[in-house]
């Protein structure tokens, strides 16, 4: 019997380890793929609509399917942009980029990025078709810019679009469907702007051997990062005289002053780090910060975002 049992035993570790290099196989594809999705963009998007949505008073399971319909729409930005920039990004050496490294491979990342964009518009027309074609148009805009409007002078357009919508894409997901407020959509197009631009400071060499020449690239580094952070402050500034808080005390003024206090003082350390040091994903990040600053000040501040 001993005997007899051993050959099973083997067989059962065998099948065992098996599985377990399976999983870590899959583990590893997937971390691969969430590296070639820009997670720090994708997390930072997808918790500005989660916070907007909290602050439109959206119940729990619906804030989670916008979270997730924005996540999977991200996620295609990020894989399309990996995908359709294999080449450059290998050309130029990028480490950072796991197509490039020969991690992954190209049609895995581009089979990837229509498997999210499907999830992402199932989801976001589960919560309503005009949310669903919002949320279309967001997305497109930011495809065209990954196909080919990065290079061009209006490589801006799609961020200001995209992130104009934002706002209205968050208001038209709740049950009663809204256009969001005028100066909310401002204030999404002014942080478009901010967010391209740092995003690509860094990479302005490397784009250039390229062949790449967007907007920013087009003003200069330092010109860029000022318009990017005086952008900001304007933004900042449109949340206050926009939503037209209480300025007579109270909570609200209390949180519209803090909060236009912290982005003011977002945008003029991002200057300074502008002028006087290389570029570097501080600058982007800072945006980033503001943007989640001013969607909690919206929800704390009692605004109403719909129109």
């Amino acid at each position: 019997m001993h005997q007899s049992t051993l050959p099973r035993r083997r067989d059962v570790s065998r099948a065992a380890a098996s599985v377990l290099l399976y999983a870590v196989g899959m583990l590893a594809r997937a971390t691969t793929l969430a590296l070639s999705s820009h997670p720090g963009p994708t997390l930072a998007v997808t918790l500005l609509s989660a916070v907007l949505g909290v602050a439109v008073g959206m119940t729990p399971l619906r804030v989670f399917a916008l979270a997730l319909a924005i996540a999977a729409g991200q996620l295609s930005i990020g894989l399309s942009n990996d995908w359709i920039d294999a080449d450059r990004d290998t050309a130029v050496g990028r480490t950072d980029k796991p197509v490039a490294q020969g991690l992954v491979t190209v049609a895995t990342v581009r089979t990837a990025a229509f498997a999210s964009l499907t999830v992402s518009l199932l989801v976001s027309f589960a919560l309503g078709l005009a949310a669903g074609t919002a949320h279309l148009v967001f997305i497109a805009s930011a495809w065209a810019y990954n196909a080919g409007l990065k290079r061009t002078v209006f490589s801006v357009v799609p961020f200001v679009v995209s992130f104009g919508l934002l706002p209205t894409i968050v208001t038209l997901a709740l049950p009663d469907p809204a256009t969001a407020a005028p100066w909310a959509i401002a204030v999404g197009a002014v942080f478009g702007v901010s967010i391209h631009f740092t995003n690509v400071l860094p990479d302005l060499v490397d784009d250039a051997r390229t062949g790449i020449a967007g907007l920013p690239h087009r003003l200069g580094r330092v010109t860029a990062g000022v318009v990017a952070f005086v952008a900001l402050a304007v933004a900042a500034v449109l949340v206050v005289v926009g939503a037209r808080l209480d300025t007579a005390g109270g909570p609200s003024a209390v949180v519209a002053v803090v909060g236009l206090v912290a982005s003011l003082s977002i945008a003029g350390w991002g200057t300074v780090l502008v002028v006087t040091r290389p570029p570097s994903r501080l600058l982007f990040r800072l945006v980033v910060v503001a943007s989640l600053l001013i969607a909690v000040q919206l929800g704390l501040g009692g605004t109403r975002l719909v129109a």
